[in-house]
């Protein structure tokens, strides 16, 4: 396309009349990038690292649990499904708990293959995070899936959760799904 400061349509001439006119801007300015050979993620890099004032927060985790029953959230870069692990919801006294409650976190975590799949999930995540990083990815968005999102994805998502909150990376975690059984319970017609 035409360069605006084009006369007779050469973008050489364009560009050198560009150069003229910011040469007093460019003597004012605090910082120069040249993008010529530049990706785009390295420009971002760039100006992250020089308007960046705290560098020690500059990637966010989101842990989201989920049932699989309502969909896997569309926002997600990963998913896990830990429908292997032990169920509480055929134990009559943990089904009508969540995973935030102790009994049935202590349930679920009491598998050793729960204990050994959380580290190693917190093992890939250690690899991957920096990775993302170099990338350019600011943000990641993990979920962990069970059949309805109340028990085990709540477990697991509240245990990595608790592996990373203390990281330099900012943390967050939702239970998308943990309320709705019951509010589907509470919407139902009574049977004639």
């Amino acid at each position: 396309r035409l360069h605006p400061l084009a006369k007779g349509g050469r973008i050489d001439s364009g560009i050198e009349a560009e150069r003229e006119l910011l040469i007093e801007l460019k003597s004012s300015a605090d910082y120069i990038i040249d993008t010529s050979t530049l990706l785009i993620r390295d420009l971002k890099q760039e100006i992250e690292r020089i308007f960046e004032e705290d560098q020690s927060c500059n990637f966010y985790l989101t842990f989201v649990s989920f049932g699989f029953k309502y969909g896997i959230p569309t926002d997600a870069d990963l998913v896990f499904d830990v429908r292997f692990l032990p169920n509480p919801f055929y134990i009559d006294d943990l089904k009508p708990l969540t995973g935030n409650d102790k009994p049935v976190f202590d349930y679920v975590m009491s598998s050793d293959t729960a204990k050994t799949f959380l580290c190693k999930l917190k093992d890939m995540l250690d690899f991957l995070i920096p990775n993302y990083i170099t990338e350019g990815k600011n943000q990641l968005v993990i979920a962990i899936g069970c059949t309805g999102g109340k028990h085990r994805s709540v477990t697991l998502t509240n245990a990595i959760y608790s592996e990373f909150e203390n990281s330099n990376y900012g943390c967050k975690k939702e239970h998308r799904d943990i309320e709705k059984d019951r509010l589907r319970n509470l919407c139902r017609f009574p049977e004639k």
